[in-house]
């Protein structure tokens, strides 16, 4: 498990390799700054090594340019990608002065929002998978409030009530604990569950 908490923002993120790999094919990149918080995970396509070589492009990418637009960083990531496998690569931005939260993905990285302990946001993300080919993105932004919960993972993870799950859980490390006992290793899985403090 890693941790991230600041003023504003609580996260804790779930990464496993899919059983008998060494390495997981999934990656995920976490980051703060004065006026907002930016986290991402990329799905290499496939699993183990060759799966990782896509997806670990993307927290590198994030490191240097995290302060653009996530539509204007899936474009730079999808620049990577020529001649590799690819990859499903969502990114989710939490600007605190707008109190706004951004999601944008392309592939089959899903992200779940209860808004005011009671409504579900459910953004769509943009069919397919960057692959160094032209890509339309599609960043959606949304109002939250404080306490509001948010939860992004890969499709290794599988939920059966997101809503159920994100209902009964009192903050990000509940979240966190409830997916966690539920998730197996039978292909890569990462999940970031948050919070939004403020």
């Amino acid at each position: 498990m890693e941790k991230f908490k600041n003023e504003y923002v609580e996260a804790y993120v779930y990464n496993a390799a899919k059983h008998g790999n060494k390495e997981s094919g999934d990656t995920f990149y976490i980051h703060s700054e004065e006026d907002y918080f930016i986290c991402a995970i990329a799905d290499g396509l496939g699993n183990g090594v060759v799966a990782r070589q896509s997806a670990e492009i993307i927290p590198e990418v994030l490191a240097q340019y995290h302060d653009e637009s996530l539509d204007e960083l899936l474009n730079r990531c999808n620049d990577y990608m020529v001649q590799k496998r690819g990859a499903a690569v969502a990114i989710v931005r939490v600007n605190y002065e707008e109190g706004t939260i951004e999601y944008s993905c392309v592939g089959n990285v899903r992200m779940y929002i209860l808004h005011g302990c009671e409504k579900m946001i459910y953004p769509l993300p943009v069919m397919g998978f960057l692959s160094g080919r032209p890509q339309t993105m599609n960043t959606q932004k949304y109002k939250y409030d404080v306490g509001d919960m948010f939860f992004l993972h890969s499709d290794g993870i599988v939920l059966k009530s997101p809503k159920a799950s994100m209902k009964q859980s009192r903050n990000a490390f509940d979240l966190y604990n409830i997916v966690k006992e539920t998730a197996d290793s039978g292909d890569d899985a990462t999940f970031i569950a948050g919070c939004l403090l403020q």
